[in-house]
């Protein structure tokens, strides 16, 4: 949306009316020229995420506020799977696994070599670990924003769901579920008892190495929060009998269902 206005204001702008154009950034001017220095606008999508893109959600009038979005990150619609990413990745891959994983030690291939959001977690043999058995990682529980795919691909305001959010999203008091297909395309439909609105997530299955598992079956949705053991994380699991959260190791790759809290 705000792509398409800055060019209609720029064509605007061309005219008598106006000899400058001010481009504007957190509020503030960014750049400024006068009209006949343009030559062209271009915005090159491949190179930059779609940060500032107005994307919709839906109030399920929960009590923390949260809203959910409508569509997948990747997605540009609600039957549509979207994206892939592995825990704490921001952009999809050819292949996942734990020698394409981007918070492995150099050369490593297994999960004790995992080395960012990491904390004491009794597992000894891990590289969180020193020899003595003393604790040296990095203690983080929850991502830095430029390592949530919600906000590196949708901006800030944006971020995977926390484990109370899902907790409460799927709370019978709160919300009642039917698995369903729309569009031709097999998931859940989460109604909020409170307000009626619904949101859609498809079951868009999980990515192992190069191939997409149980798609149409199953789904499963990243949460931003580890388990005990910081190399396990929580998701969202939907099947015909299952909503619920689950754990797995992290190099899979999942959807993400982004979430933002009301103002």
């Amino acid at each position: 949306m705000k792509k398409f206005l800055l060019v209609a204001l720029l064509l605007y702008a061309t005219g008598a009316l106006a000899q400058k154009v001010k481009l504007y950034s957190a509020g503030r001017v960014a750049y400024e020229c006068n009209v006949e220095q343009l030559d062209s606008i271009v915005f090159n999508k491949e190179d930059t995420p779609d940060v500032g893109v107005e994307h919709e959600w839906v109030d399920l009038g929960l009590p923390s506020g949260t809203l959910w979005a409508t569509c997948n990150v990747g997605a540009s619609s609600p039957e549509e799977y979207g994206d892939y990413f592995a825990w704490g990745e921001t952009e999809p891959k050819d292949e996942y696994n734990w020698n394409t994983y981007k918070w492995m030690n150099a050369g490593q291939s297994s999960w004790e070599q995992i080395n960012k959001y990491t904390f004491a977690d009794g597992q000894t043999d891990a590289c969180w670990y020193d020899g003595n058995g003393n604790f040296i990682g990095d203690n983080k529980k929850e991502f830095v924003p430029e390592d949530d795919a919600a906000t590196a691909n949708w901006g800030s305001g944006w971020q995977m769901p926390s484990f109370d959010q899902v907790n409460e999203l799927t709370n019978v008091n709160y919300t009642m579920t039917e698995w369903t297909t729309q569009n031709g395309v097999n998931g859940k439909k989460v109604t909020s008892v409170i307000n009626g609105n619904s949101i859609f997530l498809p079951a868009a299955g999980y990515r192992d190495f190069r191939d997409l598992n149980v798609a149409g079956l199953d789904g499963g949705y990243w949460l931003r929060s580890l388990t005990p053991y910081s190399d396990h994380v929580y998701f969202l699991n939907i099947s015909l009998g299952i909503f619920d959260t689950f754990v797995d190791y992290r190099y899979f790759g999942r959807s993400v269902r982004p979430v933002r809290v009301k103002n």
